[in-house]
């Protein structure tokens, strides 16, 4: 596989940026790795990079977004914290990743059996992560569909919340960026929001978060 150039990296469009990607997990769930020497990527990168695309997920030690999507260093922005929420820094960063450093596209990257999202919805408190909590919560309250055993033991309910906790986090990365949200309504960059079946590997995106020219 090439390393990226900033030649390379102009030519792709968002929607070749998202295709990119999902040949990746293809690859990976069916074992096919590419063939890449990564000693030389770090060589041919130590100069500049031109990553193609900003992937926010969780520091879940399963979902290295490299690994999932199988891509290379200089590949991809990595943007990773608990429960793959966003804060004012991770947006900086994305504004960053997109409008200097040149990157086509954007996902939101939730995991199913998520740690964070089972603490949310538990109510759990415990130091500095009470307030990381905090930030998913709003998607447990947006979970209308579960009446009854609304914790952490109903594996329904965790997925419905993480599946909501992604799509609010699209949302949100719009609503609270006016360099991001221009960006994607101009075409420049593309976002989307998905799932990671930490058990299978695939990656499966949802069309309601689905911004792609």
């Amino acid at each position: 596989m090439k390393t990226l150039t900033k030649e390379l990296q102009e030519s792709i469009t968002p929607a070749m940026a998202l295709k990119l990607l999902e040949e990746g997990n293809r690859r990976f769930v069916n074992n096919l790795k590419a063939n890449r020497n990564l000693l030389q990527q770090a060589n041919e990168t130590s100069d500049g990079q031109h990553p193609f695309a900003v992937v926010l997920s969780c520091i879940d030690s399963r979902t290295s977004a490299e690994l999932i999507f199988d891509q290379g260093l200089g590949d991809i922005f990595s943007v990773r914290i608990a429960g793959n929420i966003v804060n004012e820094d991770i947006l900086g960063s994305m504004e960053f990743a997109c409008k200097l450093a040149g990157s086509k596209i954007i996902v939101v990257l939730g995991h199913s059996k998520c740690g964070a999202v089972k603490g949310a919805c538990d109510h759990a408190e415990m130091g500095n992560l009470t307030a990381l909590l905090a930030k998913i919560r709003p998607a447990v309250d947006d979970e209308l569909e579960t009446k009854d055993n609304r914790t952490s033991k109903n594996a329904v309910f965790v997925e419905n919340v993480a599946a909501i906790n992604v799509k609010r986090t699209v949302q949100a990365i719009m609503e609270r960026s006016t360099i991001l949200e221009h960006m994607i309504k101009s075409g420049e960059i593309g976002i989307i929001g998905g799932m990671h079946d930490i058990s299978t590997g695939l990656v499966t995106y949802y069309a309601d978060t689905t911004f792609i020219a």
